[in-house]
């Protein structure tokens, strides 16, 4: 899933974004109110990371801004101030959830988690038959037995399981899949494509083609 993450603190932010990256998150980072702002002007994230203590605009001013444009966008808010006014004011801005700093890593991963999954209306285990995807240990289950599948094997499964049933296009992917800094190349999807076919066809599954359209993975018989 592609991340936006809005911190102004350096050294925080770059811990944060190989926390998430790690994760088989796709992740920008910008550091001011402004910029945000014009980022989520995209519509391509599926969550954004908020600090509340930004230059320029502040973080409440960026939330007021989004939701403004009818975006459902889910907001991760970060404060310094933990205080019961910062946090209603922004759960009234629209914030879907709060973190005090100082925070512990796996307490925000999992509330990345959580958040995802609430704007997808999907559970911690992606299933597809006998395909089981954890999406909090980010391992993959045929049956019991483990496969072994590249984080970024393991983000275009989690798309495709996301959206079963629907086409996946190219575009989609992309937006989806590589932040700003990461060099995509014309074929970078077929090659991951490729790659996760082989390794789950021997189970039968099957990631079809749609010619023009992009990629689609079928509803298994139990959710059909």
């Amino acid at each position: 899933m592609r991340i936006l993450l809005v911190e102004d603190d350096k050294v925080l932010a770059d811990a944060l974004s190989r926390a998430l990256v790690q994760s088989a998150h796709a992740v920008d980072m910008v550091s001011t109110g402004e910029m945000a702002d014009h980022a989520l002007t995209l519509g391509i994230y599926d969550l954004a990371i908020l600090d509340i203590g930004l230059p320029g605009l502040s973080g409440l001013d960026v939330l007021r801004r989004l939701r403004a444009r009818r975006s459902t966008t889910p907001v991760l808010m970060l404060t310094a101030f933990d205080t019961l006014q910062d946090r209603v004011r922004g759960l009234d801005l629209g914030a879907d959830d709060y973190l005090a700093k100082p925070f512990d890593l796996p307490e925000l991963e999992a509330r990345v988690r959580a958040l995802l999954r609430r704007g997808t209306n999907s559970t911690p285990d992606l299933e597809h038959g006998l395909l089981r995807f954890d999406t909090v240990g980010r391992r993959v289950f045929y049956e019991k037995r483990p496969l072994e599948l590249s984080p970024r094997e393991l983000a275009v499964l989690e798309l495709l399981l996301m959206r079963a049933g629907r086409v996946v296009s190219k575009e989609q992917m992309v937006n989806h899949l590589y932040g700003w800094g990461d060099e995509v190349g014309d074929n970078a999807i077929e090659v991951n494509i490729y790659r996760l076919r082989k390794k789950l066809e021997p189970f039968g599954c099957e990631i079809r083609t749609v010619r023009g359209m992009g990629y689609l993975m079928d509803r298994s018989d139990a959710e059909a």
